[in-house]
């Protein structure tokens, strides 16, 4: 390959890899920001203001509480399915209902 030509694919790709990880960043410093912990995670509740997870070690609709740092009331830290659903919470991807 030319060297001129995998040095232009280099720097682009360093690029877009630089603004993408400023833009994560950004859009995670904005979802930090929010002022009422509850309405933190933006998680669908229900009549009680619980959200409506679907647990991932049982595998069953739950509408739990969920904390400041994004665990849910039934977490136990020692099983890796909490940890992994805790870890959802927090990057916005867990499992609704």
């Amino acid at each position: 390959m030319d060297e001129r030509f995998e040095r232009f694919v280099r720097t682009t790709f360093r690029s877009a890899g630089r603004r993408y990880a400023e833009a994560r960043s950004a859009y995670h410093e904005g979802r930090d920001e929010t002022g009422d912990e509850s309405d933190r995670f933006d998680l669908p509740r229900d009549d009680e203001g619980n959200a409506r997870l679907v647990c991932r070690r049982y595998a069953e609709r739950r509408a739990v509480a969920v904390d400041a740092e994004g665990r849910p009331a039934c977490f136990d830290p020692d099983h890796p399915d909490c940890r992994g659903c805790a870890e959802d919470v927090r990057e916005g991807v867990v499992e609704t209902w």
